[in-house]
């Protein structure tokens, strides 16, 4: 069994290989959807007026994202208030939330940035005061006091084979199916109700996840680079490496839904508006700028999401299958990768929603 708390956080520290290096398709998705989280923010202010805005990061992880995303939000805080006549100061608070096991030692290094990122985008001009703070625990529980942030962000105890696959492919059953589906209903079901207890009457919540493009369940971008992780661990159980059961016992926590399973889901909740809702695309490769399909170079783009991939799900592979396996693993990895590529530039169906307290 995955220990979730404990085993999935991103590969630490800021070297070749780690997360904080590998996260510039993070930083793409945070510059298409700001516009989505300018918006929210100063209906909120407008809304509320606060002295104190409180702004959570749920699932910051480690990297300079989290300081990007900080340097936005203080940049559109300041932009406002600068257009208005009279306005009482405004203090920030930004909560910073991830697993325990994430680095939040780097995370915290790197927020040192902020203020000379800020304060060169006003050149001179007065910025709020902000204060920090890390929340490490899952965000499937409380995180905070009612109505105190105004913006954000196994079945019946028996086991059932999903041969050797760890997410859905064409081979997982219509049953195991339906268990991942009926478990993502169930979590963004918990988180909804959590955040929808914790947020202030109109506050706003910007919700940035991975999905599915495609109706068809069995045709999601995870289901096609997650096949590849499971060929890969096929192949070292052929080859004596791993345990055929420890395979059989693997399923990743993961889930690409549709944009109508998320908004149906919202919508039977009775708990938020849909402000926004909108799915785009993203090339698998982070350092793949190109709008076209075609890969221009598949041995670089490979290699590109080999890393990527290693730094998002070594801390869970290791923790299951144990460490040693890692460098074989993914040298298996990357050539279907590539061979994928070749047939196809399968990109990432990004969700991205503005949800607004009812």
């Amino acid at each position: 069994m995955v220990n979730i708390e404990g085993d999935l956080h991103m590969t630490s520290g800021e070297g070749e290989g780690s997360y904080a290096k590998y996260s510039r398709r993070q930083t793409i998705v945070i510059d298409e959807t700001k516009p989505v989280i300018e918006k929210a923010i100063i209906e909120v202010y407008k809304a509320i007026l606060p002295k104190t805005m409180v702004i959570a990061d749920l699932g910051c992880s480690a990297g300079p994202n989290t300081m990007f995303f900080m340097s936005n939000v203080i940049n559109i805080i300041a932009d406002h208030c600068s257009k208005l006549d009279e306005h009482d100061p405004i203090e920030l608070q930004f909560f910073l939330n991830d697993l325990p096991g994430n680095d939040f030692n780097q995370l915290f290094r790197s927020l040192e940035k902020i203020k000379t990122s800020t304060t060169m985008y006003h050149k001179g001009d007065s910025l709020p005061s902000y204060y920090i703070y890390g929340l490490p625990k899952s965000y499937y529980s409380r995180l905070f006091p009612r109505q105190s942030v105004p913006e954000g962000l196994e079945a019946g105890g028996q086991s059932l084979s999903n041969k050797d696959n760890i997410y859905i492919s064409s081979t997982t059953s219509p049953l195991v199916v339906k268990l991942f589906q009926e478990q993502f209903r169930k979590d963004f079901s918990l988180f909804l109700k959590l955040r929808h207890e914790e947020l202030v009457n109109d506050g706003h919540m910007v919700l940035i996840f991975f999905g599915r493009k495609d109706e068809d369940v069995y045709n999601g971008s995870l289901s096609h680079i997650l096949g590849c992780v499971a060929k890969s661990l096929e192949s070292l159980v052929c080859k004596g490496l791993v345990n055929k059961e420890k395979l059989e016992s693997f399923n990743l926590p993961v889930y690409g839904p549709s944009d109508d399973e998320v908004m149906e889901i919202v919508m039977e909740s009775h708990m938020f508006d849909l402000v926004h809702m909108k799915l785009f695309e993203a090339n698998w490769d982070p350092y793949d700028d190109s709008v076209d399909d075609v890969v221009h170079d598949i041995a670089s783009s490979s290699q590109n999401i080999t890393t990527g991939i290693r730094s998002v799900l070594e801390s869970l592979i290791a923790s299951h299958f144990g460490e040693s396996i890692l460098d074989v693993l993914f040298q298996e990895f990357r050539p279907l990768v590539a061979q994928h590529l070749e047939r196809e530039k399968t990109k990432y169906a990004v969700i991205v929603m503005s949800l607004k307290k009812i």
